[in-house]
């Protein structure tokens, strides 16, 4: 018989997996989708773009409707944005309008503005039944993006072909999952954070981002998934360029994504052992290697490993941040805090995103992986200025 936190977590783990299933073969199709329908290579990231400022307007808007209405709400609200996306989508490439496309594209983006709190959500969970597991119900319901990394270009592959226009299989698959997404919204019943009329009103936005602690989450927060992304959404025009086949893009893409996810079933027990600032201090070394490896060559076995290891410096910034983030605040200020930080994440995605596809064009892959370093070095010195400031050897804070 399963406790009320692990079903819970459990059910925020499928819908994770069914969001990333979305992202994955959104970021295998949306860019070659954008090159057969742009007018020039520069504009071929449009769709990509398109998704992650979706993501990026609404995410405050999201928090609020979660704050007012909860999580199940929310979530079944995404899931319907999710549907109508995708439909739109699949018209779009089947009419061949890149214009509403990129519409599509930013619809299912408010479907992600929803699903990028399904962490918090776990948090909540841990909170009210088992504070001390809160950790681990993050990183748990992250690890169930493994799903995206395995389904996603798999779908991604077999579907850009089931019907005459290209990937218009791909955009109308996706609904099905929309669909499946929306069923099980309806089964979540998250409850408040125990002592939340004990801890005070909600403060104001700019004192809880005046904590080092706070700050610095959300900046690396952000910048470990914009480096990320920037990366990520660049590799498949890249590896065309290169000459390498469809199959072996999906391929560095799958490793890429379980490179981001599977991570997650022990990194919360990591940050428990060893203390959340060396776990993302860990992360940021590993984005340098994923560069080191990127400006060495551009065979086939380049892309993998580096996309790999990409993907689990990823996993230990984000969860790392995720979790020093949900130290900052109050239960009266979660939505907020939580709201703020999905929107900044998103919009560094938007610049990574619109920058990717000209930066590869312009002056490519050696360029954009060049970029990255100077990035990542910022997320560095953040982690180890919050551990100084606040007096915190590398592996005290839990």
């Amino acid at each position: 018989m399963l406790t009320p936190l692990q079903s819970q977590v459990g059910l925020l783990a499928l819908l994770q997996a069914l969001l990333l299933i979305n992202n994955v073969t959104l970021i295998a199709v949306n860019g070659l989708a954008g090159a057969t329908l742009a007018t020039d290579p520069i504009f071929a990231t449009l769709p990509v773009t398109g998704y992650v400022l979706g993501a990026a307007l609404t995410s405050m808007l999201a928090a609020r409707v979660m704050r007012l209405h909860g999580r199940r709400v929310g979530y079944t609200v995404g899931a319907i944005f999710a549907l109508a996306g995708s439909l739109l989508a699949w018209w779009a490439v089947s009419i061949g309008s890149l214009v509403l496309l990129v519409s599509a594209t930013f619809v299912l983006g408010v479907y992600n503005a929803f699903g990028a709190s399904y962490r918090f959500a776990a948090a909540d969970a841990a909170e009210a039944w088992r504070p001390d597991f809160k950790a681990q119900a993050i990183s748990l319901v992250l690890a169930a993006g493994i799903a995206g990394g395995v389904v996603g270009p798999w779908l991604s592959k077999y579907t850009r072909d089931w019907l005459p226009t290209l990937f218009a299989g791909s955009y109308l698959a996706l609904a099905a999952f929309a669909v499946a997404s929306l069923v099980l919204a309806q089964w979540l019943k998250v409850p408040e954070s125990k002592g939340q009329s004990a801890q005070g009103p909600a403060r104001r936005l700019r004192e809880i981002l005046a904590q080092p602690v706070a700050f610095s989450a959300v900046l690396i927060a952000a910048l470990s998934y914009g480096v990320m992304n920037l990366v990520m959404v660049a590799t498949p025009l890249a590896m065309k360029v290169c000459d390498h086949p469809y199959s072996a893009a999906a391929s560095v893409l799958s490793w890429h994504v379980i490179g981001m996810f599977a991570p997650g079933l022990v990194t919360g027990s990591l940050i428990k052992r060893f203390g959340v600032i060396r776990i993302i201090v860990a992360g940021c070394l590993l984005m340098l290697v994923c560069a080191v490896i990127a400006l060495s060559g551009i065979e086939i076995w380049h892309f993998t490993v580096a996309l790999f290891t990409l993907g689990v410096g990823w996993n230990f910034m984000y969860t790392g941040a995720t979790a020093l983030l949900t130290t900052c605040y109050r239960p009266s200020e979660k939505n907020s805090v939580q709201g703020f930080n999905d929107a900044c994440v998103f919009a560094v995605m938007v610049t990574s995103s619109l920058s990717s596809g000209a930066l590869l064009h312009i002056q490519g892959w050696y360029t954009i992986n060049a970029l990255s370093i100077p990035c990542i070095l910022v997320a560095l010195g953040a982690a180890l200025w919050v551990s100084r400031s606040q007096g915190w050897a590398l592996g005290q804070v839990k």
